[in-house]
């Protein structure tokens, strides 16, 4: 490895240290105010875990993505920032032809790792999509999606954060530049008509039913062979699991469904089971 090399490598690692808080050890704490129904709301999904909020340690709140981080610019962890490299880098390493999207970006910090990676490697002709209401999640359509009946993640404030700070949060790493695309609204309206040709991955952060299945609805038919989708939320959400699943089994997808960590799959188009 020649120092070029080096210094790329160094980049990117602490820019995952970076956009994840590990840098300073994770130690920003978390979003959870008891005073708030959103706590509340979030100690009932943990319930379901059988833990309690501050049973869960720091360290694994990071590592797993499971917390709700203070000053983090994204929340998935170390497993699920690393797994988005290894994406990364195959698809480019391969040639793979496509973009990069995640829909539902909180701060961003997914995104930045995504267009700071381009960065380090000077690739100039692909581009990051930045897809979010900027206005947190929808309140659930029960009638056409059951699956998202009672969900209460539309009222949790902490989880709207306004197009520009998310653009502000690019700037600050020098990378707010004509490679990032902001697409701004419910996917339901802005993922079909978006001006996306072909796409190397595509990583999926909606939470709900509605919103995974609007991902995947509108993006997989651009997805190259090869390329990559990933789950954010499978094993944490079950109406995130059975829109995957449901969406899976209409298309006969056989694709390994390759876990991340204990909430976060991935499967890469076009591999299928081995015999």
């Amino acid at each position: 490895m020649d120092q070029a090399d080096n210094i790329r490598e160094l980049y990117i690692g602490l820019l995952k240290q970076t956009v994840t808080f590990d840098l300073w050890d994770a130690a920003d704490g978390n979003l959870w105010n008891p005073r708030r129904t959103s706590y509340r709301i979030v100690e009932r999904i943990l319930d379901r875990w059988h833990l309690k909020i501050f049973q869960i340690p720091p360290s694994d709140w990071r590592e797993n993505g499971r917390g709700w981080p203070r000053f983090a610019h994204t929340m998935i962890g170390a497993k699920r920032i690393e797994n988005l490299d290894v994406c990364m880098r195959t698809v480019l390493r391969e040639k793979v032809p496509g973009d990069f999207i995640e829909t539902g970006v909180w701060r961003g910090g997914a995104c930045i790792f995504m267009r700071g990676l381009l960065r380090a490697y000077g690739v100039s002709d692909r581009t990051v999509w930045v897809a979010d209401s900027f206005q947190g999640l929808p309140p659930p359509e029960a009638d056409k999606y059951p699956a998202d009946a009672g969900d209460q993640l539309h009222t949790m404030s902490e989880l709207a954060v306004s197009l520009e700070e998310v653009q502000e949060n690019f700037r600050r790493y020098g990378l707010l530049d004509d490679q990032v695309r902001f697409l701004r609204g419910w996917f339901k309206d802005t993922l079909p008509s978006a001006p996306i040709e072909k796409l190397a991955i595509i990583r999926l952060d909606g939470d709900m039913y509605s919103s995974t299945m609007d991902g995947l609805q509108s993006l997989y038919p651009r997805l190259s062979m090869g390329g990559f989708v990933i789950v954010d939320d499978y094993g944490a959400m079950e109406s995130c699991r059975r829109a995957v699943e449901d969406f899976r089994d209409a298309r006969g997808i056989d694709a390994p469904l390759m876990k991340i960590d204990r909430d976060g799959v991935y499967w890469r188009n076009g591999v299928p089971v081995p015999a």
